[in-house]
């Protein structure tokens, strides 16, 4: 899940819908960004499924006593996700082996920093998952490298666009934006750094340009009451909250 705290509530994001509308987002990209047209709905299908792993996990919101929220996906503990991020990937090979090889790439991003302070389970997940990729990349026949990277970059890079929008209140300043992204996005396509600013409530702004024209894309979440969830815990309070939809227009 995706938390963003306001007064009055915790705005809560799936991770599944969060990715769909990081491939809302993607869809409105010019062509020439994909490269190679061969793999361009594999690459879509990726960015559409890249949290598929979360679904389960998201059924049911759990509260984090030590820091008084919703557990999120950055303090969500370590060994359930990476059972379901296997899980997660598996179900993407069984509907694209390209897909699942890009959704394998950004997991194991995760964990290829920093090896010699990783727990076994994490350098066991990592090292499935680097053979994974070579597995899927013979089945595909050696799909072009720079095709392979640059797909994977526009998956990372409409993962922070969608996180974005997630987790900063619409209109909000540059000073008071989360601070994962005053700078830029830790992202790079070709080396090129992209940022967003919300310009309105509805309008953000994408440098350099990425988009043929303006581009709307909805995102879905819930605005889940913290009064309710003093009183019925934070999965009864999710569930009966209702759903909200945010367009937003990249311009």
């Amino acid at each position: 899940m995706i938390i963003r705290e306001s007064e009055e509530a915790f705005v809560m994001t799936t991770q599944d819908d969060h990715a769909h509308f990081s491939e809302e987002v993607a869809r409105g990209f010019r062509e020439e960004w994909f490269l190679d047209g061969k793999y361009k709905d594999d690459c879509l299908l990726a960015i559409q499924e890249h949290d598929r792993s979360w679904i389960r996990l998201d059924a049911m919101p759990i509260w984090n006593d030590r820091s008084n929220v919703p557990f999120s996906f950055i303090d969500y503990p370590v060994l359930p996700k990476l059972v379901l991020y296997q899980i997660g990937v598996d179900e993407t090979e069984e509907m694209s082996r390209y897909a699942a090889m890009l959704c394998s790439m950004h997991y194991a991003s995760f964990f290829q920093s920093d090896q010699d302070s990783r727990q076994e389970a994490e350098l066991a997940f990592y090292q499935r998952e680097l053979a994974r990729q070579e597995r899927l990349k013979e089945k595909l026949n050696y799909p072009d490298e720079q095709t392979i990277a640059r797909h994977f970059q526009l998956l990372q890079l409409c993962d922070d666009i969608s996180l974005y929008v997630c987790m900063n209140p619409e209109g909000v300043s540059k000073e008071e934006e989360h601070p994962w992204f005053r700078e830029g996005f830790s992202s790079l396509v070709d080396g090129q750094k992209f940022s967003a600013a919300w310009i309105s409530d509805h309008e953000v702004r994408l440098t350099p340009q990425l988009f043929a024209q303006e581009w709307t894309a909805v995102l879905r979440n819930k605005h889940v009451p913290k009064k309710r969830i003093k009183e019925v815990g934070v999965h009864e309070a999710y569930q009966e909250s209702g759903w909200t939809e945010l367009k937003v227009t990249f311009v």
